[in-house]
């Protein structure tokens, strides 16, 4: 029940993230004057913040061995950034509100993946992960279709549609409340607020070396928005691209993650950058507007697979160090690379090419699946977790 109640919580959110995401590069650009290099500014720091969140929200809930507190505070966090969001009359105003937003969400990460990881039946922690990714995406599906009938009917009204994402946002509070803590005493010791890092396992920090790699190519979506109208999209076009997406996402990522427990998570993890290297190069030599869409579906097919089975894989190490804290290590270490990975992206369009950023990411994309490659040849991820065939 629980994996239910929080995959219901995540998809509230996601419907009102999602009538917020698409129309902030937008909002910003069009209505506010902002340049895509502020864009990157914004989108890298509060991802970053995020991030660096992660692991002392992910430690803490280990230490004090309760979940739930922490996860619902995330929650209101990103109600009070949306809120900030509908008063926003400039761009330094939507810094705050992105801040508030993804200050919540590093709150709760950690704590709130470790509660479905041990909520989850014996060999099925690919499956609970993947379904809590399908409830998240058909949210952000639903989030996606309201933004693009609010913004038919509202040309340009953005604040009206950022205010309406209030309500599932505080629904998805109230449904904290049934929810079921997965802990009851500490899991590891306190030991200072952080473990170092020479505690973490080597197949934790080699998986973590090659992520960072990755990460500094992957900017913030909101470049892929901005792509779309650059090459000819209208607003609502594009609203309409990132709903595609996220269908794509939902359609594979309860199936990839049930997949990964039968065959196991590293050939679907290197399938994965290998589909990302290729719908960020096709980005960058992209002309047609007809091939923007055939890009955003693939785009979701990699999401899909990667997000929930990268989860499964860092929890399959059993670190020893506490579940929560070392999907905070590794959220932290790989958000931190966020701010860079922006601030690159909006520079190199704004003075190389609006297609720089774009072959850049495939390039690191393509230099994490050889890395990630040789890691499983040599097996040096180390899975505890026998797959389960049915």
């Amino acid at each position: 029940m629980n994996v239910w109640l929080l995959g219901l919580i995540s998809l509230f959110t996601d419907i009102s993230s999602e009538m917020v995401y698409p129309l902030i590069p937008l909002f910003l650009t069009t209505t506010l004057g902002a340049s895509p290099a502020v864009l990157g500014l914004i989108e890298g720091t509060v991802e970053s913040l995020a991030a660096l969140v992660k692991v002392f929200s992910g430690r803490f809930s280990d230490t004090w061995g309760r979940r739930k507190p922490i996860a619902v505070s995330g929650y209101i966090f990103s109600l009070l950034g949306k809120s900030t969001l509908y008063l926003a009359g400039s761009w330094v105003v939507v810094f705050l509100g992105r801040g508030f937003d993804r200050f919540g969400k590093g709150v709760r990460g950690a704590p709130r993946d470790a509660m479905i990881a041990e909520s989850a039946a014996p060999g099925r922690l690919g499956a609970a992960f993947g379904l809590h990714r399908l409830m998240d995406t058909l949210g952000a599906i639903i989030g996606i279709v309201i933004a693009y009938l609010l913004m038919r009917q509202l040309p340009h009204d953005f604040t009206r549609i950022f205010m309406w994402s209030l309500v599932p946002a505080a629904l998805a509070v109230l449904v904290f409340i049934p929810v079921r803590d997965t802990v009851q005493a500490p899991k590891v010791r306190s030991g200072g607020l952080l473990p170092p890092l020479k505690d973490l396992p080597i197949e934790v920090k080699r998986f973590t070396a090659i992520s960072l790699v990755f990460a500094i190519g992957n900017s913030s979506n909101h470049f892929l928005l901005l792509r779309a109208a650059d090459i000819g999209f209208s607003v609502q076009l594009v609203i309409l691209a990132y709903l595609l997406y996220n269908v794509s996402y939902a359609a594979v990522s309860y199936q990839a993650g049930k997949l990964s427990d039968r065959v196991g998570r590293k050939p679907l993890l290197l399938y994965a950058y290998g589909i990302y290297a290729f719908v960020y190069l096709g980005f960058a030599l992209v002309s047609h507007p007809s091939m923007v869409w055939l890009l955003f579906a693939a785009y979701g097919v990699y999401a899909g697979i990667f997000e929930g089975v990268e989860k499964a894989y860092l929890i399959d190490m059993n670190p020893g160090l506490g579940k929560a804290t070392v999907l905070g290590w590794h959220q932290t270490a790989v958000g931190l690379a966020l701010l860079p990975a922006s601030l690159i992206a909006g520079l190199l369009w704004k003075f190389v090419d609006p297609a720089a950023p774009f072959f850049f990411a495939g390039v690191m994309a393509l230099i994490a699946a050889v890395l990630f490659h040789r890691l499983a040849c040599e097996g040096g991820a180390r899975q505890v977790q026998t797959p389960v065939r049915t």
